[in-house]
This record gives C-alpha cells, sequence and structure tokens, in this order.
C-alpha cells in the first residue's frame, strides 16, 4: 500500500447517493424478526457501492495520532497488533494483515450518508463507523462482539463464517486480541461489494479476505449498567447532587442492634430510587450519550463570523453536522426547548422545539429548512455560535 500523507482537513468533502435495499424486507420485519436474534445476509443492500475512503486515504488518516487505528497480522503463526499512527507497511508484505480505522465517520463526511441508510435505528445506540482493509488472507481472527454491527462490503471479496449463540470459550490470542475457539458455522459466505452481513451480539465470526479489500462496518451499542453507574456517581459528585439523607422520625425502638430491618432496607432502596428522577436521569444520560467517543475535527480558532454573515451564507449554501457530534433530545423534555449537544445539556426558548428536532434529526440543514428561524435572534446567536466553534460548516447546496 503506498502512504499518502494529507491533513484530514483537506480530504473527504463530497457526498455519494446511497440507498439501502432490504429486498423483501422492511425495516419493521428487519427490526421484528433479526434486531438482536440472529444474523442475516443482504444480497446487494447497496447498489453499485463506492469505497467511502480509497486506501491511500485510509493509510493517510492512520498516519494522524487524533485517529484510533490498528493493524493485525500474524508473525511466525503468532497473533499481533499495533496501535497507531503509522507510517510505514512495506515490511508487511503483500498478504495476510489487516488495517483498521475506527470512528471514521469523524473525519469522512461520506461515512453519514451510509449511518443515515441505518437511521430506523436511532442515533443514541450508534457507535461508530469502522472501517478495515485487508490483503489477500487478511483478518482479525475469530472473536464474538457485544454490539450490533452491519458490516457492509466495499472492494474486494471476503468470505465470513459464523457461528451461533453458545458458551464459546474465548481466549487471549494478543493482549490486544480476544480471540474465540473453533465454531460451526450457520453461515458460510462469500460477500461481494455491495453485500451486507449483519450480526447481534454473542454471534462468533471470522471474517478473511480473498483478495485486497475493504469493508465499513456500521456498529450499535449501548453502555453496561456497570459504565453507566459509574459515570451516574462522578455526574452526582460532580454536581453536588444526592445529598439528601435518609429522615425516619418514628423510628419503632431497636432491639438487635446488629439487623438492618425489612423497613430499613426499604428506606434505603427508597432513597437511591428518589435521587434517580426522571430530571436527574435524562440530565446525566443526555450528556452520556453525546460524549464523542473520539476526538472531534474542530477548528483550531473560532471563525468569528456574526449573525448577518450566517443569513448571507444560507442564502445558497447549506450547513452540514461536524462529523461525530451528537446532537440528541429527550421525547418528554424537548417541549421545554432541553437537547443535549457534545456532552453539553442546551436550553433554549421552548417556542424552537422544532428546529431542536430539526438540528438533532438531520445532518444536512438546507437553507430552505433554515429559513423560516433566521429571524428569530436567539436561534441565530446559537447557530452563530456553533458554527464558529465547528460544530456546523458551510456546504455548497
Amino acid at each position: 500500500m503506498a502512504i499518502f500523507v494529507a491533513s484530514i482537513a483537506q480530504i473527504f468533502h463530497g457526498f455519494i447517493t446511497m440507498h439501502l435495499h432490504l429486498g423483501e424486507l422492511t425495516p419493521e420485519t428487519f427490526l421484528r424478526d433479526y434486531w438482536q436474534k440472529k444474523p442475516l445476509v443482504i444480497r446487494q443492500g447497496f447498489k453499485n457501492f463506492e469505497d467511502l475512503l480509497t486506501p491511500e486515504d485510509m493509510a493517510g488518516l492512520a498516519c494522524d495520532d487524533m485517529v484510533e487505528s490498528r493493524r493485525i497480522y500474524k508473525t511466525e503463526g503468532e497473533w499481533q497488533a499495533e496501535f497507531g499512527p503509522f507510517d510505514s507497511y512495506e515490511h508487511l508484505g503483500e498478504s495476510d494483515w489487516t488495517l483498521v480505522v475506527q470512528a471514521l465517520n469523524n473525519w469522512v463526511p461520506k461515512a453519514d450518508e451510509l449511518i443515515q441508510c441505518f437511521d430506523f435505528i436511532p442515533r443514541w445506540r450508534l457507535d461508530d463507523v469502522m472501517v478495515s482493509y485487508a490483503t489477500p488472507g487478511g483478518g482479525v481472527g475469530p472473536h464474538i462482539d457485544l454490539y450490533d454491527v452491519f458490516i457492509c462490503q466495499g472492494s474486494g471479496r471476503r468470505r465470513w463464517r459464523v457461528g451461533d449463540r453458545g458458551p464459546h470459550k474465548e481466549f487471549a490470542a494478543h493482549p490486544a486480541l480476544l480471540h474465540t475457539e473453533a465454531f460451526e458455522a450457520i453461515i458460510d459466505v462469500e460477500l461481494l461489494p455491495g453485500d451486507i452481513l449483519y450480526l447481534p451480539p454473542g454471534f462468533p465470526h471470522d471474517g478473511v479476505a480473498l483478495e485486497a479489500s475493504m469493508s465499513f462496518s456500521v456498529g450499535y451499542r449501548t453502555a453496561s449498567a456497570k459504565d453507566m453507574v459509574s459515570a451516574l456517581a462522578d455526574h452526582l459528585i460532580d454536581n453536588d447532587l444526592g445529598c439528601e439523607q435518609i429522615a425516619d422520625p418514628g423510628r419503632p425502638l431497636a432491639r438487635q442492634s446488629g439487623k438492618i430491618s425489612d423497613a430499613d432496607l426499604a428506606r434505603i432502596k427508597a432513597q437511591l430510587l428518589d435521587t434517580l428522577d426522571d430530571q436527574l436521569i435524562s440530565e446525566f444520560s443526555g450528556r452520556y450519550l453525546t460524549q464523542s467517543k473520539c476526538e472531534l475535527d474542530l477548528v483550531d480558532e473560532e471563525l468569528g463570523f456574526q449573525p448577518t454573515d450566517i443569513v448571507e451564507l444560507l442564502g445558497n449554501q447549506a450547513l452540514t453536522r461536524l462529523g461525530g457530534l451528537r446532537c440528541l433530545y429527550f421525547e418528554h423534555t424537548v417541549g421545554q426547548g432541553i437537547f443535549y449537544l457534545n456532552g453539553e445539556q442546551i436550553s433554549m426558548p421552548s417556542r424552537l422545539m422544532t428546529i431542536i428536532m430539526m438540528l438533532c434529526d438531520h445532518q444536512i440543514l438546507t437553507p430552505e429548512m433554515l429559513e423560516p428561524w433566521l429571524n428569530d435572534a436567539d436561534f441565530l446567536d446559537m447557530l452563530t455560535t456553533w458554527v464558529n466553534v465547528g460544530f456546523w460548516y458551510f456546504q455548497e447546496s
């Protein structure tokens, strides 16, 4: 692979037209019959699929220390994994290695068009888009994922074997590679460009490139309860919340001082549950779910636009949300003008509920979509602030 080095800001600004074809399925039947239940091969889910970037462009991304990348290969039969940035590949030869880049949607605008094809699943469930380039024989080994993934085959061909859920034994083939032992395949298929393999959590699988190839994986996951509770504790501490203590007037006489009675256990449980009201859970989870998992490609310095500049530019240009920027609202609080952006709670006048949904539901905001709101000073001031820090950027419509 030739090495192409370029700054992230200099590459990837076009859009392609991409439509998902589920054959005889509809999104409703897919969610009913397959989502988190069983794997599915979707032949030609994308007609005339084109790679979202070239292998050279991918190598350029993997040169940047802001981008999470890794290489997987074997040395004398032993699995190896290395983390980027990388500046050379020649020593790896022409076969049996793989390059992976995470969070492609943070760096390549085209990747969000791929995500949009799966927007029948809400964005709060989205993890990221991962791209894999593999030479003939390359792969990452047999493994089990804890998330849902749509593996979209780009150029080249890969063979995928998928096993059934079960008590599969896992082991560390390398400190950075958790593999599973051999499994009996319930799916053994060769994916061609435009084909899709959907995998729910828990199904062992192994993909091997039959020729130099690329694949693009759209992953969906949720945090574990352990991670959420840990982050919630930090939220309570940082915001000095949950400080109320148990009150127990009218307590009966204790005859066994070492016992926690059922009534006391109920008081302790009630204290914890009362702390976790809808307002707290909404505010915490809104902030938590909109934090980017990887560094965003923000502008180095604020751009200095004024509201009048924004109005003028919207005469003939659309606004595109920065790749990887998370923007979500809750059904029960959007009417109050509340939504969440990049880990922060944003409050707007309740009259702007419609524009909040537009901001969160659409990656691209056309001049026609925004025109009714450009006389609202509150909205225009906020929009100007977001454009100046790079959350949204102008693109010819």
